[in-house]
């Protein structure tokens, strides 16, 4: 299990490297930094003298090293627009997008585990066939529309919800929730669901086709021969092989939820990491849009971790195998 995790976490080091790599390429050759920090009255002289404090004259490698050391502490220099540290424009709208994330992947995992069970279990009956039709919603219709149609029925019709913004937060040191205030709640809601429902609807089409495919196995006809419960024979016997793969698919998809959260962030002008990156692109504010990149690519890089471990826990043949392949 040990020589495992160091396979894993050998291969996690040498995706960063290669995240920052693209991500540092982006900061050093998309745009000139010194056209950006300095006016077009420069002198050469100014120019030059930038040039040097900035380290660009160094070879790029040092360069390259240099970028990924200061990104370990948290260093992506300042904003162009604003001057601000980049760092600081992070962390002050992480806290949102993470509790969106959050919410959303929960609001997935949940209901569609749920509703895959339910649609496999009585499959033909009419509620189930209308949740799957409704499902098909999840999957044509682009997360953009998704989020102006619940703006407009339950923001602009019912009036229930707001239509914009995070509402009231509440300060727990530099984190920012909220989770602890009505209208905070309240706001997160149309957003949560927005980003939320295309992975709510493959997961839930994942478990009914896993469920689906585990209630055909020998053990379980032997299981219900035994006269066991059907309850027993769903959720004792055949659940625990189903969520195996949909382990898988709902930490990978958690992960796209944080990368494609930039649309439903704009949609609903939520103040997180994602309608930085948008406003970063339109300025062109390239020590922004480098961070995120690379912010992005390390959420990736540790969910996807994150998901490798779980499933060797929860699937103990896939530990054997890999363990008879590293002896």
């Amino acid at each position: 299990m040990v020589l495992i995790l160091l396979r894993r976490l050998g291969q996690a080091i040498l995706v960063l490297f290669i995240v920052a790599l693209i991500s540092f390429l982006i900061f050093r050759y998309v745009g000139s930094p010194v056209d950006n920090l300095l006016s077009q009255e420069a002198t050469v002289q100014q120019r030059a003298d930038l040039e040097e404090a900035l380290g660009l004259n160094d070879p790029v490698y040092e360069q390259y090293f240099r970028f990924v050391w200061n990104a370990v502490n948290f260093d992506f220099g300042n904003s162009y627009r604003g001057s601000l540290p980049v760092a600081e424009l992070i962390s002050s709208r992480l806290p949102a997008t993470l509790e969106l994330a959050f919410t959303s992947a929960l609001f997935a995992l949940l209901l569609g585990v749920i509703t895959g069970i339910y649609t496999a279990i009585r499959r033909g009956g009419l509620l189930a066939n209308l949740i799957l039709t409704l499902s098909l919603i999840g999957v044509s219709l682009p997360t953009f529309l998704i989020g102006v149609l619940l703006i407009w029925v339950f923001a602009v019709e019912l009036q229930w919800l707001p239509s914009f913004g995070r509402g009231e937060v509440v300060k727990l040191g530099w984190w920012s929730t909220g989770f602890l205030t009505l209208s905070g709640v309240k706001s997160l809601i149309l957003p949560s669901i927005t980003l939320g429902l295309y992975q709510l609807t493959l997961i839930m089409r994942l478990t009914r086709s896993e469920m689906l495919e585990v209630l055909r196995q020998d053990y379980v006809r032997f299981a219900r021969a035994l006269g066991l419960s059907q309850r027993s024979v769903y959720f004792k016997h055949a659940l625990p092989n189903t969520m195996i793969p949909v382990t898988t698919i709902a930490g990978l998809q958690l992960g796209s939820i944080v990368a494609f959260a930039i649309i439903t962030e704009t949609v609903f002008q939520w103040p997180g990491v994602g309608l930085l990156f948008i406003n970063a692109v339109y300025f062109v504010d390239i020590p922004v849009m480098s961070a995120y990149l690379l912010l992005v690519g390390v959420l990736f890089v540790f969910i996807n971790l994150a998901v490798d471990l779980l499933y060797l826990a929860i699937d103990p043949r896939l530990r054997d195998s890999q363990l008879s392949g590293d002896s």
